[in-house]
């Protein structure tokens, strides 16, 4: 399964994309704003083996983030849709792009991509997404897509050693449709 925009690509991981996912997924630098990071490459591995055997439930669906020319496929981060309310047809995203790639537009075209599949293939009702609260450039990214800023979970996260915020943004298939 992939999709495209322009020279983007999002792509399902395999079990060939599993070296690149360890890589970013046990990389502090791009998970500076979560409470913890998985630093062993075996868990990572085995997580990810699980997932695309899971896949196949249509709950979670993992996606390469690539460059694509007439040269070849250059990954460049992950994109992440999973079920968060199953009867609700409500979706979670995620995304990180390396950082050598970040201030490009790229995030936001690979979350443009997720919303497209959401609500086009998904056939969803909402999608969501939280950051930390000091997470400034994505929660800006949330509000170009046309999420809305649903709420603000006071003291959810224990990061750096202290309690902060929790941005909830979401957009429903009506406000996804309306804007395209």
């Amino acid at each position: 399964m992939k999709f495209s925009s322009g020279e983007l690509w999002l792509s399902k991981v395999s079990l060939s994309d599993l070296d690149f996912i360890c890589r970013i997924e046990c990389d502090e630098s791009l998970w500076s704003y979560e409470e913890s990071i998985e630093s062993d490459i075996d868990v990572v591995y085995k997580k990810y083996i699980e997932r695309i055997d899971e896949d196949r439930k249509g709950q979670n669906y993992d996606f390469i983030v690539s460059l694509v020319d007439e040269i070849g496929r250059k990954p460049i981060g992950i994109a992440q849709i999973w079920s968060y309310v199953d009867f609700r047809k409500s979706w979670e995203i995620g995304y990180a792009i390396l950082p050598e790639f970040s201030g490009q537009g790229y995030g936001s075209q690979a979350a443009n991509l997720l919303l497209k599949f959401a609500f086009e293939k998904l056939s969803a009702h909402k999608v969501v997404g939280m950051c930390n609260s000091q997470n400034v450039r994505s929660a800006a990214l949330m509000e170009r897509l046309g999420m809305t800023r649903e709420a603000i979970l006071k003291e959810e996260l224990y990061w750096q050693n202290q309690w902060t915020d929790q941005y909830y943004y979401s957009i429903l298939e009506k406000e996804y449709f309306s804007k395209r």
